[in-house]
């Protein structure tokens, strides 16, 4: 491999990086301040001519400095005209060495440093990172649950995580934990698992069970109940004495916090009627509180999906409010007429929880339909009048208890109907679709969607098919103006890669571009500006000119000697059936469009890919911050082209000129790969 140049040291009064260990990226990381700490020879040769291009004659023709040097002048043009940054241009002359510091500083990240952050907006003027079933360390069906995977995702930047709880009475679970050699044979817990498997197979539609059946998942389930098939002797046994066997308490049970009572099952967490193993709600709520405001004091949205009795409920009352004592909101004597700023919720948790107005609750006497709500009346969608002459029927009572309810100030979960249901001008109602429910309503109502999303909040969720934890396009629903897009963040797609350009450096929440906003401010905001009353469309002409590369990291089971690296470049923006009310995608994402783009493959991890331009030409309907470029390095072999390396940037953060790209592997861990490109683009 050829020596590379040590980049000249940056200014001392710069801060140390904080922390040496790379981050994995899905939240953000992308977004930090990185430098360039070597160079290539390829790269440094591309670095000298361009150096030496924008020497003016007059330097050139002083035979007294060796090499030529920058004026003043030169610098301040080249950072003007080619940079396009007029801030800060230099006083003083650039010797080549200057040059480099600047070139190899976090001054040429291709991703600009995020708008500075403005939340007094209410909570529905935001875009917030957010997980899906943030529990599961794999895919849907069988997977761990563990405590860990939420300190993985708050550390990443995650703002709003999901939390499946259910009774502490192991029924609807599978866990290595609680099972041991004395109950292999029994009968019962043979039945049961059989029982169980059948039910993860009924999710499956008909019309794939074909396909399901020829794959390793669906040996896996076989095999899972095989491991447990009794014997005849143990059978007979279990017949006569007509009583499980005993179970033992794992070692891993005995290390758990201590619990009121060591006969009283608390709350556990896993994803209901599948094999996933379950993991303690008491030991979610530790993690939660020890790294749910590490990176960022900005609120913390904990979705709860309740599947609790009654007395379950109110333990997770009580072990929330023990766990999290400090962190959640005090009671509201009264329902809020708003929703407040995330700038007004520092260091707060916000339960998110289905909302059981008060007498409406199991075992309480009948109620009124909840049709004398408290609303505002700006959304564009009113509530339907009731036919003339029809009853009204008295409304189902809530599962929820009053207690838990109550924890759901600014979050309460309401079940979606139509986006003219009375719920729907509360102003603190949520309402969480899957991503084919949105889609049926964008097709029915596409303008009173978006109206709604400007003032109220809503969550959308992959669909319960991608048992492979794979995830939907965020963008198709972050332009539908929907602030919570949850993604199964222990998967990297494109769906990751998305979310990381989003929110790239930000505290896991991103202001909405104006026209997708709520029309007013919370009361407490200071003064400012109006938004744009309409969403702004462009047309875009975009040109990245790659140079070269140095550092790329191999793909999986590949080596430097058989790497043959190419970048493909990919432009997502909107289409024009997301904004007009025709079909969205197929399945949430994006078509294979004509925005995209790739160079030839060299040999190598530090290809020169000799300044091949890629062009992209009159995009249509282009919307800045919601549109995005994808840098993908991919090794070109035949019938795989795995995925090495990669970059998204959010369109209005992507710097023109000479820049470096700073690129995240296939697993989204940070690298010192990077790429020396050029860009060019124009909004218009």
């Amino acid at each position: 491999m050829a020596d590379k140049t040590p980049a000249p040291a940056a200014s001392s009064d710069r801060l140390p990086a904080t922390a040496d260990a790379p981050h994995q990226a899905g939240g953000g990381v992308s977004g930090e301040e990185r430098s360039v700490k070597t160079l290539h020879p390829t790269v440094l040769s591309y670095l000298k001519t361009l150096y030496s291009t924008h020497v003016t004659p007059a330097a050139k023709s002083n035979k007294d400095q060796v090499p030529p040097g920058w004026t003043s002048d030169d610098a301040a043009v080249f950072l003007k005209n080619v940079q396009r940054q007029g801030d800060e241009l230099p006083k003083e002359d650039w010797a080549f060495n200057d040059f480099i510091r600047y070139m190899t500083s976090s001054a040429t990240n291709v991703v600009a440093p995020p708008h500075a952050e403005d939340a007094s907006w209410p909570l529905s003027s935001y875009f917030i990172s957010s997980s899906h079933n943030t529990y599961l360390t794999g895919n849907q069906l069988y997977s761990d649950s563990s405590a860990d995977a939420y300190k993985d995702v708050l550390l990443r930047g995650c703002r709003c995580i999901e939390i499946d709880v259910w009774d502490g009475d192991d029924s609807d679970s599978e866990s290595d934990t609680s099972s041991s050699s004395s109950d292999e044979g029994d009968p019962k817990k043979f039945e049961k698992r059989k029982n169980k498997v059948n039910k993860v197979k009924d999710k499956i539609p008909s019309s794939l069970v074909g396909r399901f059946e020829k794959t390793s998942l669906s040996k896996k389930l076989d095999q899972f109940v095989d491991k447990k098939k009794p014997d005849a002797a143990v059978a007979s046994q279990g017949a006569e004495t007509g009583a499980p066997l005993e179970k033992k308490t794992s070692a891993d049970s005995s290390k758990s916090l201590p619990r009121a009572s060591s006969t009283f099952k608390e709350p556990r967490v896993l994803h209901g009627y599948t094999l996933t193993k379950d993991v303690l709600f008491r030991d979610v709520c530790v993690s939660i509180r020890d790294y749910g405001f590490v990176v960022t004091d900005l609120p913390l949205i904990v979705s709860l999906e309740v599947h609790c009795s009654p007395e379950q409920q109110e333990a997770m009352v009580h072990i929330m409010e023990e766990m999290w004592e400090g962190l959640l909101l005090p009671k509201q004597e009264r329902d809020a007429d708003n929703l407040p700023a995330p700038g007004d919720l520092r260091g707060k948790i916000l339960v998110k929880v289905k909302y059981a107005p008060p007498g409406q609750e199991e075992g309480s006497s009948p109620a009124e339909p909840a049709t004398n709500l408290t609303a505002t009346t700006t959304s564009s969608t009113t509530p339907a009048p009731s036919p003339k002459g029809e009853k009204k029927t008295s409304a189902k009572p809530s599962k929820i208890i009053q207690a838990l309810s109550k924890l759901g100030i600014y979050t309460r979960g309401v079940s979606f109907k139509s986006l003219t249901q009375p719920e729907a001008t509360m102003p603190t109602h949520i309402f969480s679709l899957s991503e084919n429910g949105v889609m049926e309503v964008h097709q029915k109502s596409a303008k009173e969607l978006f109206n709604h999303n400007k003032n109220f909040l809503m969550r959308a969720y992959p669909s319960g098919l991608r048992i492979g934890s794979s995830n939907l396009d965020p963008a198709v629903f972050w332009r539908k103006g929907i602030q919570i897009v949850a993604l199964n963040w222990q998967n990297w797609d494109e769906g990751m890669m998305l979310n990381e350009g989003m929110f790239a450096g930000t505290g896991g929440y991103v202001l909405k571009p104006g026209g997708y906003r709520s029309d007013k401010k919370t009361p407490t905001a200071p003064d400012a500006a109006p938004q744009a009353t309409a969403v702004r469309h462009y047309s875009m002409d975009l040109t990245v000119e790659v140079l070269a590369a140095q550092n790329l990291p191999c793909p999986p089971g590949d080596t430097p000697k058989s790497f043959n690296p190419y970048l493909k470049v990919e432009v997502h923006v909107e289409e024009p059936g997301e904004r007009h009310g025709s079909d969205l995608p197929a399945d949430g994402k994006e078509k294979e469009g004509e925005y995209k783009a790739k160079t030839k493959s060299h040999k190598g991890c530090d290809p020169d890919f000799k300044r091949k331009e890629l062009k992209f030409k009159k995009i249509p309907g282009v919307v800045p911050e919601l549109s995005f470029v994808r840098f993908l390095v991919r090794d070109d072999q035949i019938g795989r082209d795995a995925l090495a390396a990669w970059a998204c940037v959010r369109l209005d953060r992507l710097r023109e000129g000479y820049r470096f790209v700073h690129l995240l592997d296939w697993n989204g861990m940070e690298t010192e790969a990077v790429i020396l490109v050029r860009v060019s683009k124009t909004l218009g």
